[in-house]
């Protein structure tokens, strides 16, 4: 981490420390390796089968469940699975085995007996021609699967039981979640080292200080909501007054003005990496200027870029730029969009305070994007040809803080969290479950009815829709850990809207217009589909069957029964429920799998990816 406190002295050249001995991490040994390995294994077969990347076929004279999948070399991979919601595979990890090839053309049956296997390493090279991956893209996958393989055993070596987690208030928790359950390589985070993960990633639930920037105001730019148009506003509340006077005589001491600069916090990664290489010009002029760390304790959460403060958890969460590449896009901070965040959450929130099933019945929480600082770089500005990364470099966002929003005795968890299992096979869900006192089916009809009404509202009524996965979805509990109502956040990222002429959405001020995704309104759906109940719903249907003894048909029934009592409940939108119809018989496969390896890779381009449609899969809330 850099030090931002002292200038360097021209005269004696910094010498570096000489290098530390290396040792490996306590994570790193053989039993949890093996476990994360297999693990690994089992859900990139299971999500590459779901995407049709890979096709298995069911194993003669075999169970039901039982699949195989010939390999290159003619050795072929043995596995049982289920097949499950969305044309989905759930893939036991301790029953798959490797079968060697056979000995000679002649004898087309193996040679030997199947071994247990569970090395996703030698599964690639094993399937690489059957998988299609070109070779720079099979070198960055088998670099992103280490990095996840990697921080999963970290996850595993420092597991707690369901019990211990239920105990952990919202931020703590976040340090324990396993990444994103579809996307098989969710933590490879290229760019950073290993002491940089250490560092900075969530499942090191390392504490830290954030360094601050100045920024000129003919680099910089600043919005926010009202009550906070004037950012003195945001930093007399974010700052405590000691601190705000060092920023400002730090520019004093440069012969420089602090009226003519806007303050914003940085990621010492994105400093080291970033900024000081890329805008080398703007610190030689004074233009930029590095601040110390304020004295607020920090933690990073699933997003790795976003911040809650454990000082002052009444002050905003901080959403920051790290040129980090991980699960499908570069983790920028792109400039449009944090001009705009502000801007999005005043028409969100209006929408919610001037609607009384929203504001009073839902009591929907929506955290919001309150406040931006962009600094654009003045050369990469000038030349959008260039990749997308090179234009989220600098910026920073608050968001509301969840603390002040909550009733007393309730408390927050993100949706994600309810996809966990401990060490121990216990499910998270099932100790909520347990705690609460209700039946299974009870506590899922009352997790249906805190989520899924205020998101059908904003589908059918503002033809709108958040992309409520489970990092972005926010479930709140009461005291006895029944789930009572919905929290949202991430606005400008993941709301898009319909492109039909609406009149609700008549009056949607252009710079909202202009941040937000416009879509047809048959795919509008496809978002709480994808994001809610392909993304979290069928891995958390399986849980239930397995841990609560609920059928997944009874799960998917109950979620149908949902989404019919809010269309009772309002039965002059009738025209909406066709319009966005998500009761269809089929939906499209999105697949972000599929898109990451295929339709991007690892190549730069001057847009952002969004995910690709390929055929469809049946719909389990359809009912004939």
């Amino acid at each position: 981490m850099p030090n931002f406190h002292a200038a360097p002295d021209a005269a004696e050249p910094t010498v570096p420390p000489p290098p530390q001995h290396p040792c490996t991490p306590p994570e790193l040994n053989r039993s949890t390796w093996d476990f994360a390995a297999r693990r690994l294994l089992a859900k990139m077969l299971a999500e590459f089968a779901y995407e049709e990347i890979i096709s298995p076929v069911a194993a003669p004279s075999a169970a039901g469940d039982a699949w195989s999948l010939t390999l290159d070399d003619g050795s072929s991979l043995g596995f049982r699975a289920r097949r499950r919601a969305y044309g989905s595979w759930h893939v036991a990890p301790d029953t798959i085995t490797l079968t060697p090839p056979p000995a000679s053309p002649q004898t087309p049956t193996p040679s030997g007996n199947p071994t247990a296997f569970g090395d996703p390493y030698d599964f690639l090279i094993r399937a690489r021609t059957l998988l299609g991956l070109d070779g720079p893209t099979l070198g960055h996958l088998v670099r992103e699967l280490s990095a996840t393989l990697t921080a999963d055993a970290r996850i595993d070596h420092t597991a707690l039981t369901a019990d211990v987690l239920a105990d952990l208030d919202y931020a703590a928790l976040e340090g324990h979640q396993t990444g994103h359950p579809w996307l098989v390589l969710n933590k490879g985070r290229i760019g950073l080292s290993a002491s940089d993960t250490a560092a900075w990633a969530p499942e090191a639930r390392t504490r830290q200080r954030l360094p601050w920037l100045a920024a000129h105001t003919s680099l910089a730019a600043y919005r926010g909501t009202a009550g906070l148009e004037d950012p003195a506003r945001l930093y007399s509340a974010e700052l405590d007054p000691v601190t705000r006077a060092a920023f400002d005589q730090t520019l004093r001491d440069r012969g420089l003005d602090p009226l003519h600069y806007l303050y914003l916090p940085l990621h010492p990664w994105q400093w080291d990496e970033v900024v000081l290489p890329l805008f080398a010009p703007a610190l030689a002029s004074g233009t930029l200027v590095p601040l110390p760390a304020d004295p607020d304790l920090r933690l990073p959460q699933q997003s790795i870029r976003t911040f809650l403060n454990l000082s002052r958890p009444d002050r905003h969460s901080v959403k920051l730029p790290l040129s980090v590449f991980n699960t499908m896009v570069w983790r920028g901070l792109p400039s449009d969009l944090a001009l705009a965040a502000p801007a999005v959450t005043a028409w969100i929130h209006s929408l919610r305070d001037t609607d009384p099933f929203l504001r009073d019945e839902c009591r929907v929480v929506l955290l919001g994007e309150v406040a931006s600082v962009t600094v654009r770089h003045p050369v990469y500005e000038e030349l959008p040809e260039v990749p997308y990364q090179y234009k989220e470099l600098l910026g920073a966002i608050w968001r509301e803080p969840l603390t002040g929003l909550l009733a007393p005795g309730e408390r927050a968890r993100t949706l994600a969290s309810l996809l966990h299992t401990d060490p121990r096979g216990r499910s998270f869900t099932a100790e909520l479950v347990a705690r609460s006192g209700l039946t299974p089916t009870v506590w899922l009809q009352r997790l249906f009815a805190a989520l899924l009404p205020p998101l059908l509202h904003f589908l059918y009524r503002y033809g709108t829709v958040f992309s409520p996965h489970g990092e972005n979805a926010i479930v709140i509990f009461d005291e006895h850990d029944v789930p009572v109502r919905l929290g949202v956040k991430d606005f400008v990222d993941d709301i898009n809207i319909s492109d039909e002429p609406l009149p609700e959405l008549a009056a949607l001020p252009d710079e909202v217009r202009a941040a937000l995704l416009t879509e047809p309104a048959d795919f509008l759906p496809q978002f709480i589909h994808s994001g809610l109940f392909v993304g979290v719903f069928r891995y958390l249907s399986a849980l239930c069957e397995e841990r609560l003894g609920v059928p997944e048909d009874d799960f998917w029934s109950l979620v149908r029964a949902e989404i019919l009592r809010h269309q009772a409940r309002f039965p002059e939108l009738k025209d909406r429920y066709e319009l966005f119809d998500l009761l269809g018989e089929r939906i499209g496969r999105l697949c972000l799998n599929r898109n990451r390896l295929y339709e991007d890779g690892y190549r730069d381009r001057p847009d952002r990816p969004h995910a690709v449609q390929h055929g469809t899969v049946p719909n389990p809330l359809y009912r004939p």
